[in-house]
């Protein structure tokens, strides 16, 4: 693609920063997030989350990219406005909370009303389509994103595919924008109602959280039974209808986006006759519920939990599954100590928190981790963790 775009991109998180470093490769680029402390970040350099990546090409300082607090510096003149604001999922309301989104589709639109506006965050099904009728505009639209905590410039790089809710030539230009910034120049593009393009983002997670949760109850079932859990997934993904790849049995799904996907998906069911997606949700509950009961049964006086990130390269500890074994833990009222730099004691209230190591290791008597690495590989004989496929 020979032609440069204006792109502004609203949100500095996972998402937002990726595809902002991903499209300044070759586009200029001008992000605008609330948050000053994130585009200080941005403008001296440094990525606002954890990738390795993302940090190198910001480092090498060839793009362009800046990052401003002030939505008029933004908006005015852009191309296309990225959307990549946070949506929790609320809990009482059964829905995520799209007034973030709602707020930058408004303030963009104040500023620019040509741009080709396209929503990133995650969303309810039926959400574009509303937004489309209650501001009588059709130049918005919804494009899931398909991205890894820790490896989201990566999988931007080199995308599975790239899907639009939308049949526009704005859409087609915007999702050929994508594939051109990528690696991949062969990557199929999708363009769909926006709709379809909803519902695409949240059965793809809810599978994955499917799949993550088959391969932890067999791996539960497999403990309760004294069986070896790694020969039989080994002879389960021989079959290539079932494959290897997303297999390794961990405490639970967490993160940014399963949690909340699965949760959404099950709320767009209301009415409809459902049972595997609720079975999903209830399980990732019940297997660390699992976890921790075995947790207790082979502690010995001291339990020792290391780290809290949802997995290995990431700096997210929101909805992180071990966060949650540790708050079982705790309600039984085991003796707990936990290792996480990255944690300060106020931020871990009724629990004690070692920053270092070394005093850590000599405390404890059973070391839980979701994920093992090479910090505490010599540590093996006193670990408890279900990372059977760990290549360290």
């Amino acid at each position: 693609m020979d032609q440069s775009y204006k792109v502004a991109v609203a949100g500095l998180g996972y998402v937002g920063m990726s595809l902002a470093v991903l499209l300044a490769r070759r586009h200029e680029v001008v992000a605008f997030d609330i948050d000053r402390s994130r585009v200080e970040k941005v403008n001296a350099g440094f990525a606002t989350v954890a990738d390795p990546e993302m940090e190198k090409i910001l480092q090498e300082g060839q793009i362009n990219l800046r990052a401003k607090l002030d939505p008029a510096e933004v908006f005015p003149g852009a191309d296309f406005v990225i959307v990549a604001v946070p949506t929790n999922y609320d809990e009482v309301a059964h829905h995520f909370d799209t007034s973030a989104v709602e707020n930058v589709i408004r303030t963009a639109r104040k500023f620019n009303k040509s741009a080709f506006i396209v929503i990133k965050s995650t969303i309810p099904v039926g959400f574009t389509e509303s937004q489309q009728e209650a501001l009588d505009d059709h130049k918005l639209t919804f494009s899931p994103e398909f991205l890894r905590e820790g490896k989201a410039l990566f999988d931007n790089l080199h995308p599975s595919r790239i899907v639009v809710g939308d049949h526009s030539k704005d859409a087609r230009a915007f999702a050929e924008m994508l594939r051109d910034a990528s690696l991949e120049p062969e990557v199929k593009i999708l363009l769909t109602g926006p709709n379809e393009a909803e519902a695409i983002k949240l059965f793809s997670n809810s599978y994955l959280a499917a799949r993550i949760s088959f391969f932890n109850e067999l791996d539960s079932f497999g403990m309760a039974k004294g069986l070896d859990v790694q020969d039989i997934i080994t002879g389960v993904c021989m079959d290539p209808r079932i494959g290897p790849g997303y297999n390794n049995p961990s405490f639970g799904y967490g993160g940014y986006c399963l949690p909340k996907d699965t949760k959404q998906l099950l709320a767009n069911y209301r009415d409809i006759p459902h049972q595997l997606i609720q079975s999903v949700v209830d399980a990732n509950v019940s297997r660390k519920k699992f976890v921790a009961e075995r947790i207790i049964a082979q502690a010995g006086d001291t339990i020792g939990v290391y780290r809290l990130t949802m997995k290995q390269g990431s700096d997210n500890m929101k909805n992180s599954a071990t966060y949650d074994i540790l708050k079982h833990l705790v309600a039984e009222g085991a003796n707990v100590v936990v290792y996480e730099p990255m944690l300060s004691a106020e931020e871990l209230p009724n629990v004690e928190l070692i920053k270092d190591l070394s005093e850590f290791l000599q405390r404890v008597d059973l070391l839980v981790c979701n994920r093992r690495d090479q910090r505490i590989k010599k540590f093996a004989g006193r670990v408890f963790t279900r990372d059977i496929f760990c290549v360290d």
